[in-house]
């Protein structure tokens, strides 16, 4: 009875490892729900009520940043540009009526950090194995005079990384960065 309890309590113990959920908030789920939203958007149709309607409205997605004038043009112009560099024509057109041109960012994104292995390597900091795990989301749109006349996409569709830390010295590692009293 006591071999059995004390083999249950150490399979248990991987259950004991942290995890953690980073998420910043917003309308879609997934990767491919974000895009199937920006994929409706069309430069010189869409207009910003329609974008409203599509939930990229920056008062009510805390994901949107404004981009100003000065924003834009170090975004989209290399620094040290030549005459002839070619721009897309809704970003020429945004810089050209400098204010009257607002720019958007949004960033999203889901990622589950979790903890597995050996829970006593993990808790005696000799071994720690951490999956990262979900995915993240980028877009860029400039309206001009309430049309959205350029957008941009991109980001991971999945993230899936593996990540060891292995300390020979476990609880010792790192010992040097400790304070001690004078």
């Amino acid at each position: 009875m006591l071999w059995a309890g004390l083999a249950l309590s150490v399979v248990g113990c991987a259950g004991l490892l942290p995890d953690a959920k980073s998420t910043v908030e917003g309308p879609w789920k997934s990767f491919d729900e974000a895009r199937l939203t920006f994929a409706q958007i069309i430069p010189y149709q869409t207009t910003r009520a329609e974008l409203e309607a599509l939930g990229l409205h920056p008062g009510r997605n805390p994901n949107i940043s404004l981009l100003n004038y000065s924003e834009v043009i170090r975004r989209f112009v290399p620094p040290g540009s030549v005459d002839g560099y070619r721009l897309d024509p809704g970003v020429m057109d945004c810089i050209r009526v400098r204010t009257e041109c607002q720019g958007y960012e949004l960033d999203q994104k889901m990622l589950r950090r979790d903890r597995y292995g050996n829970f006593w390597l993990d808790f005696f900091n000799f071994n720690r194995k951490t999956m990262t795990t979900g995915w993240e989301f980028n877009a860029v749109w400039l309206v001009k005079n309430d049309l959205v006349v350029y957008k941009l996409i991109s980001g991971k569709p999945q993230v899936r990384e593996d990540e060891t830390r292995r300390n020979p010295l476990g609880p010792l590692q790192g010992i040097d960065t400790l304070k001690l009293p004078r």
